[in-house]
């Protein structure tokens, strides 16, 4: 796992010395050794940086950039299966002199060209420099497991791990995106291919961009969608095939993610998907495999007591930590380095908390992510389905929600006592105005609606193209659970829960390796019919049923928790002073981007009634973000 960086500047404004500090920005990812390259022509420059964190064949001979014939390479992330693909490259009589997986990938460039990607399983951000057709070639794998942004502007492309590398390039231009914060305070976190800065994009997962040097054009291809799969007829197969397949395809990608020359262990929260992991690995070995967690002394959290009885039974060595409020008052403020755009993900500070206790111990950590959205474990799921039944008359519903316009409830009920009221009011009224699932999807997510949005952002409006309307690529193949999970699959896993993980655990040097989304568990369990994933309201029912085969059902079955931290607790005491100190109105006013009056008001309900904490916690992340970066 490493960090990589470099750049294409038509103007030859950039240096070797640029390039260093743009790639040095990232030790954190990569704090074993760094390297770069650096290449000067009459109409163009290119750079190629890299940190490395060394976790196959730690001799020099894992050192980027790394060249064979004219290609040269800087890569972030693992391929699983390199030693097959390796021998099938040594039958074509390719030699190789290291034992690593990114010399594979240079030769397998070589051979197959972007087919390689078909026999890739694996996590990646691939930059490929092929001087022979002046061609600069940017990879991000399919589940966007490993994070890839790039700026193009006056003839200037930057690529990085994080934004934070740009930072270091005099010629980048730190303009806010309103589309990016649009966003941000919609659903807590940005959505692909945006960011926070103008001219500045995720490139998307499952895509590949190419960049002429000859021409300075850019082109960007999809090369792998999950709906591509959802969109297959579903498998007619019994219950216990699919079972016994979906457990095979577990076992396989479990075991691939062991495959290191240092330390690995497991996040283990004690729910299905983190035990689901731990009990197949430990299973058939005899060496106790390293496992850790996060616990709260606010009971309401606290999931730790649950872990800690999982490994017990399945034989692991386990460490845990309790987080507090002084835990919680340090990274605070570190947040907007960490995370380097806004990000408001309430379980982004113990997720590093793990991930700090982890990197004690080991250099890589298994977790579970991903298990809710490949094998439907979200109440949100259930919830949406209902509603589709109760409401599936969309004219109706529509007219219903006309009728509604009409009525000022707050004259029956008053502002202050019926403010959830209120709040919910407004939700259902979009919700009937939904024209489809994917709309319902969105009403029960956003953080402050698109009208909340408009105000705060002073009378900003647009209509913002995302993953979310893919929707219109699912075919007939799917009800109406597919539609939810696959989007859900290219929005929130993607763009919030890899973000919060790949940052979190590389801000302290720790790869973080993600089983449930290899691509071939996703790719076989869309084409399952959805009662094999929530079956009369049970939901990850084909999984329940595999981890029941290792773990007893009576110690796994309790009520699912989020992994969150006791922000409402911790803000009404000891936190409240960052409330006071970032959202004072000077600040906003000097930073010119929200309304003041907006935030003030929220601000004000939050100290006198006790609301509007989830929406205050977003200002404070970007006020803090805009602080440390901007």
């Amino acid at each position: 796992m490493c960090g990589i960086s470099g750049f294409c500047d038509f103007k030859k404004k950039s240096s070797e010395n640029i390039l260093k500090n743009m790639t040095d920005a990232l030790i954190h990812r990569g704090p074993d050794s760094s390297g770069y390259s650096f290449f000067e022509y009459e109409t163009y420059q290119v750079g190629l940086g890299h940190r490395r964190l060394s976790i196959l064949d730690l001799s020099t001979q894992g050192h980027q950039p790394m060249k064979y014939k004219n290609l040269e390479i800087v890569y972030n992330g693992e391929i699983y299966n390199f030693k097959e693909i390796r021998k099938e490259l040594e039958d074509s009589n390719y030699i190789f002199g290291s034992n690593t997986d990114t010399e594979v990938i240079l030769k397998a460039y070589d051979k197959w060209g972007l087919k390689m990607i078909d026999r890739f399983i694996g996590m990646f951000a691939i930059v490929i420099y092929d001087k022979t057709t002046s061609t600069l070639l940017c990879i991000r794998d399919r589940a966007g497991v490993k994070p890839l942004y790039y700026y193009f502007k006056d003839g200037l492309f930057l690529f990085a791990s994080e934004l934070k590398s740009f930072y270091k390039h005099k010629e980048f231009q730190k303009q806010i995106s309103k589309e990016g914060l649009s966003l941000f305070f919609q659903y807590g976190y940005i959505l692909e291919p945006y960011s926070i800065f103008e001219d500045t994009y995720k490139l998307k997962a499952g895509h590949y961009l190419k960049l002429d040097l000859k021409t300075s054009v850019i082109n960007i291809n999809k090369y792998w969608d999950v709906i591509d799969f959802y969109n297959k007829p579903k498998l007619d197969i019994s219950f216990e095939e699919a079972k016994q397949e979906t457990e095979q395809l577990l076992k396989s990608a479990c075991e691939y993610r062991m495959v290191s020359d240092v330390p690995v262990g497991i996040f283990l929260s004690g729910g299905y998907d983190s035990s689901a992991v731990a009990a197949i690995l430990q299973k058939d070995r005899i060496k106790k495999l390293k496992t850790f967690s996060i616990g709260f002394y606010e009971k309401k959290y606290n999931e730790a007591h649950y872990a800690k009885d999982i490994s017990k039974h399945l034989g692991t060595e386990h460490t845990e930590y309790y987080c507090t409020q002084k835990d919680a008052q340090d990274l605070l403020p570190l947040i907007g380095d960490i995370w380097d755009e806004p990000f408001g993900d309430k379980s982004n500070i113990p997720t590093l908390l793990v991930s700090k206790l982890a990197r004690k111990e080991v250099t890589v950590s298994l977790s579970a992510d991903g298990g809710d959205e490949v094998f439907g474990g979200y109440g949100k799921y259930t919830e949406i389905l209902k509603y589709n039944k109760l409401f599936s008359k969309r004219p109706i519903s529509n007219n219903i929600a006309n009728l509604l316009d009409f009525i000022d409830v707050r004259s029956f009920f008053g502002q202050n006592k019926s403010y959830k009221f209120l709040n919910k009011y407004e939700r259902f009224k979009l919700t009937l105005k939904a024209e489809n699932e994917i709309d319902v999807l969105k009403n029960s997510i956003y953080c402050f609606l698109p009208s909340e949005v408009k105000k705060l952002l002073n009378n900003f409006e647009k209509n913002i193209e995302t993953c979310f309307d893919d929707i219109r690529f699912l075919n007939q193949n799917n009800d109406s659970l597919d539609k939810i999970m696959a989007i859900d699959y290219k929005t929130y896993q993607l763009d919030d829960i890899l973000v919060k993980v790949d940052r979190a655990t590389m801000s302290v040097g720790l790869e973080g390796r993600e089983p449930l989304l290899d691509h071939r568990i996703i790719e076989f369990v869309s084409t399952l019919p959805s009662k094999y994933k929530i079956k009369n309201g049970e939901k990850k029912y084909i999984l329940k049923e595999i981890v029941h085969n290792y773990i007893p059902k009576e110690l796994m079955d309790r009520p699912k928790m989020g992994f969150g931290f006791p922000l409402k607790e911790w803000f009404g005491d000891e936190l409240k002073k960052y409330i006071l100190e970032y959202l004072d109105s000077e600040k906003i006013t000097k930073i010119g981007l929200l309304n003041v009056q907006e935030v003030e008001v929220l601000k004000k309900d939050w100290l006198v009634n006790n609301r509007n904490l989830n929406k205050l916690w977003l200002i404070l992340n970007f006020v803090m973000w805009y602080e440390r970066n901007i």
